[in-house]
């Protein structure tokens, strides 16, 4: 733990994490689509919005635990879905899902994580959220949600915004490939970066662990990722097989990827019981908006009949109560526990966990709220008008 101790802020584990990992992966989990304007903006957004504290209040004891999708967390955010943890790290997403059940919040796991449904199912207690795609085989997505009911998750996640991959340059510039691959002009970043790549050669397996059985292109190296999304997700999807999806898994259902307010009223109509405000960390639809100003719309637009996370740029515990004051009832991170992920495993997670809800925590005493429930648009000032 003693190498996190300098980490004060995502920031800090960020650069950690850059230093960790060949250039390869880095830039594959740092990285956006075309010209990475949504990747920035996703952040940068949240500058928009300022903080307004009432003073004077009994703030001794502050409270920042919260339910959502019918589960009770420690804090007002949770760990998103997000692929292939093992690039990152070689104790991949074992660790995740264990620093989210120690620090009190829910895990989710991704349908393209190198670790299976069914063994993150049996190392953790504590809810947990399967992400799903709908496949060109439905079959294959009619099993996704048996075994994720059988292995006891909580919540199903769909997400929708990946008809087709996005055009993420940085994995043409660094040689992104499943598994990865040692070449002549990757060799330098590998080699100087031994503790990774040792732990490759003494643990090369890479295969996604939720589609192997079904498709062995990705993990023998004959199809790339984006190849692999491009022909196997479908882009025919529509609001019918939302609706399907929502009666096969019949528990609290969260749809991902959607931004609009018209998606959010048809969510609603579909039987969704949460909205994943997201544009998939900017690795999508560049020139998408920011998750955080699309919230209050929304909310004004559907009232309580969806839960709303704000779902990337969330890099600091005053984002979260940002979010929180414009109606969001959660938010979610990937990148930010990503990093930590790459520093130093498990105990990189939790302590991202630690940083943000810490921040949370003091950012709702210092508005003069003693309880994350407390907080609302009066504490806010946007396009500068102070109330």
């Amino acid at each position: 733990m003693s190498s996190l101790n300098r980490c004060f802020n995502i920031g800090d584990l960020k650069k950690k994490a850059k230093k960790r990992l060949p250039a390869t992966m880095y830039h594959y989990m740092a990285g956006g689509a075309d010209d990475e304007w949504s990747l920035r903006r996703n952040s940068s957004a949240f500058d928009d919005y300022q903080l307004m504290p009432n003073q004077l209040n009994d703030v001794s004891k502050v409270d920042i635990s919260t339910k959502v999708l019918g589960c009770d967390l420690s804090m007002p955010f949770f760990l998103s879905p997000t692929g292939m943890s093992r690039l990152f790290h070689h104790e991949k997403e074992f660790a995740v899902a264990k620093a989210a059940e120690k620090m009190g919040t829910l895990y989710s796991l991704s349908t393209m994580a190198t670790t299976s449904i069914e063994d993150i199912g049996a190392t953790i207690d504590s809810d947990k959220m399967f992400q799903i795609y709908i496949f060109k085989n439905r079959e294959l997505t009619k099993e996704y949600v048996k075994r994720a009911k059988a292995s006891g998750y909580k919540a199903l996640c769909l997400t929708v915004d990946t008809a087709i991959a996005g055009n993420r340059e940085r994995d043409h510039y660094y040689g992104m490939g499943i598994p990865p691959k040692l070449t002549l002009k990757s060799m330098l970043s590998y080699m100087t970066h031994w503790q990774w790549a040792f732990n490759l050669l003494r643990n090369s397996d890479f295969k996604l662990a939720n589609v192997s059985h079904w498709d062995t292109s990705l993990s023998k190296g004959t199809m790339g990722l984006i190849q692999y999304v491009n022909s196997q997700f479908d882009a025919s999807v529509t609001w019918d097989d939302v609706a399907w999806l929502v009666e096969q898994w019949d528990g609290p259902f969260v749809l991902k990827g959607s931004q609009s307010v018209l998606d959010a009223k048809k969510a609603v109509e579909a039987g969704c019981s949460a909205m994943m405000v997201s544009n998939h960390g900017g690795r999508q639809l560049d020139f998408a908006p920011a998750p955080i100003d699309c919230i209050a719309p929304i909310r004004d637009a559907i009232g309580d009949s969806l839960e709303l996370i704000v779902d990337g740029g969330v890099r600091r515990g005053s984002d979260i109560v940002k979010a929180l004051a414009l109606g969001a009832n959660a938010c979610s991170i990937g990148r930010p526990y990503l990093y930590g992920l790459a520093a130093g495993g498990q105990q990189g997670v939790e302590k991202v966990i630690s940083i943000l809800s810490n921040e949370v925590k003091r950012t709702t005493a210092l508005l003069g709220c003693k309880s994350i429930s407390e907080i609302n648009k009066d504490h806010l000032i946007i396009n500068n008008q102070i109330k």
